[in-house]
């Protein structure tokens, strides 16, 4: 059995599907609502900030993905949750972490409390895999409702490239680690095999609509402004230093996703033909 806690994310939804394509019964979905999972996957209703709830999802499990919290500023209590893991049986378990790790040291939520969840992974006794994706594909989803309403895509920075990950391949990395042997004490970056700036993703969505997407450079206060909604400010503050001045370790593109997948990694016109539809 293969515990997937954030089923109903961005990474956890496509890793649910492939996980219940393979071991149809076999895959137990857990989030914080009773959402529809695919068919072929039971379903757990829990949350990562109690750690007790996951005990009826845990039981016979033989594997664990683990969302990392995210970035919502709230520590996870990672060590609690891998000693009730090992309790149950698991034996296996597979980290989606951030690039920003080892980017960002300095960086309260990457430097701190990501790290800190990376910590009690390696320091868990299980067979552990970490995963390190740069920024999401899915990020675009912000636009969704301007490109639909007045064809127009607004972000700071337009011209500053980093090659963002399809959430899909995360998810196909993620079932390769939780389902084969030989990922045990490795730390993948996984990353598109391409810098795209903010002007290139909205003439892509202008491309694939059939009609140009205007995309408007916002100040970076203007920015700010509209992130303090969706995050704490230390990760406001992160965020945009990566969208703006990217180090070089941030605008690398790894080879992981395709030495593991046996195929390239996903472009962003790959994903955003895939989910058009939310921009029509």
């Amino acid at each position: 059995m293969i515990v997937v806690t954030g089923a109903t994310g961005n990474v956890g939804r496509p890793l649910v599907a492939a996980l219940a394509g393979r071991r149809a019964g076999e895959v137990v979905a857990v989030s914080r609502s009773a959402a529809q999972q695919p068919a072929g996957a039971g379903h757990q209703v829990a949350d990562l900030a109690d750690p007790q709830s996951l005990r009826p999802a845990l039981e016979g499990a033989e594997a664990l993905f683990l969302h990392d919290g995210g970035a919502g500023g709230q520590a996870l209590r990672a060590a609690e949750i891998l000693a009730l893991a090992e309790a149950a049986g698991v034996r296996r378990v597979v980290l989606l972490s951030s690039l920003g790790v080892v980017t960002r040291p300095d960086s309260a939520w990457h430097g701190g409390v990501a790290r800190a969840v990376e910590e009690a992974v390696r320091a868990s006794g299980l067979d552990w895999t970490v995963l390190r994706p740069g920024a999401f594909a899915s990020n675009a989803f912000a636009w969704a409702q301007s490109v639909r309403t007045g064809r127009t895509a607004a972000a700071p920075f337009g011209d500053v490239g980093l090659p963002l990950v399809d959430p899909a391949d995360i998810a196909e990395v993620a079932a390769l680690a939780l389902g084969e042997d030989g990922h045990a004490g490795r730390a993948y970056e996984l990353t598109g095999p391409e810098l795209s700036t903010p002007r290139e993703r909205a003439a892509v969505l202008g491309e694939l609509l059939g009609e140009p997407v205007e995309f408007v450079e916002q100040t970076e206060e203007q920015a700010r402004a509209e992130l303090m909604g969706m995050m704490p400010e230390p990760v406001v503050d992160t965020t945009l230093a990566i969208m703006g001045a990217p180090t070089p370790a941030e605008q690398r593109i790894s080879p992981d996703v395709e030495k593991l997948l046996g195929r390239p990694a996903r472009t962003f016109a790959d994903w955003a033909q895939r989910h058009l539809a939310a921009f029509r």
